[in-house]
């Protein structure tokens, strides 16, 4: 049996959290509230999630990272959870900011 090394993530004010792939999947749910995504769907992204971390072999990540992570695989689900996720990772500093996630949004949807 394989045992993991344990995996920080550094948070936006330096301080470091063991990795908790719960805390992922509590934003997801958050995020996708009654929008057509399912359970298996919000699994499989803590998995890549957590694979794609860890095959960086290292033993601490950004939280960042991971947001970006996740933001990538919520774009391809569902643009509503995409964007809730967005504005609370991205924390929106005015509307200006968050009208231009959108236009991003809709302009890589159009491709």
């Amino acid at each position: 049996m394989v045992e993991e090394v344990p995996l920080y993530v550094i948070k936006k004010d330096g301080s470091r959290q063991l990795f908790d792939r719960n805390k992922i999947l509590n934003g997801l749910l958050r995020a996708c509230n009654k929008r057509r995504v399912t359970r298996q769907q919000l699994d499989d992204i803590v998995l890549k999630v957590e694979r794609n971390i860890r095959n960086t072999l290292a033993q601490e990540v950004p939280s960042v990272k991971i947001g970006e992570i996740i933001l990538t695989e919520l774009r391809n689900i569902d643009a509503v959870a995409y964007i809730r996720f967005a504005s609370v990772y991205r924390q929106f500093g005015d509307l200006d900011s968050f009208m231009e996630e959108l236009k991003s949004l809709m302009g890589n949807e159009k491709n």
